[in-house]
């Protein structure tokens, strides 16, 4: 599946690492992300590492604990959804399309029946269609809707398990061209 995932987010134009199987609010999804060269490096020298525990997170809101916080070392380009049906694509994405934009990634329709898209479509969802060859095809552009949500708690918790994830299973050459 990650071959595919990757000719989808080409297809997207979404330049970064894929993540996949990221485990998010019930669904695996896969995230696109770019690390923050410089915010890495400086997060690892003055002993910033990824921090995923969400209890860590809900100490935030007790000043006590924490009068700093790190910077996200990735910037999250999209999200990709793996579905087999536009109605599970329009579930799983729902509430993901808050954080970043977020695209399905669908199987080309069989016969003659062409995907119901305009749902998808109305709320911004993208929509990419990849073969088993790994031809993609973008069918649906997504939106950035991020902005009119704003940032959230529960957002900046996923930046840091994508970066937790980056750092152990990508290679530190690959991480530099992300």
């Amino acid at each position: 599946m990650q071959p595919l995932l990757h000719h989808a987010a080409t297809a997207l134009g979404w330049r970064g690492i894929v993540v996949p199987d990221v485990a998010v609010l019930g669904h695996q999804v896969s995230a696109v992300v770019r690390v923050r060269a410089d915010v890495h490096e400086w997060r690892s020298a003055n002993g910033w590492p990824p921090q995923p525990d969400p209890s860590w997170f809900r100490s935030w809101f007790e000043p006590a604990a924490h009068d700093r916080l790190p910077v996200p070392a990735v910037e999250l380009v999209g999200v990709l959804v793996g579905e087999s049906t536009v109605d599970h694509a329009l579930q799983s994405c729902g509430t993901l399309m808050t954080l970043a934009p977020c695209s399905v990634v669908l199987p080309p329709p069989q016969g003659d029946r062409a995907w119901p898209l305009m749902e998808l479509d109305y709320y911004g969802i993208g929509v990419v269609s990849v073969d088993d060859a790994g031809t993609a095809e973008l069918l649906v552009p997504p939106e950035d809707r991020s902005t009119e949500f704003g940032p959230s708690l529960f957002g900046r918790w996923l930046l840091e398990v994508l970066y937790d994830r980056v750092l152990k299973e990508v290679p530190a050459e690959a991480r530099v061209h992300s």
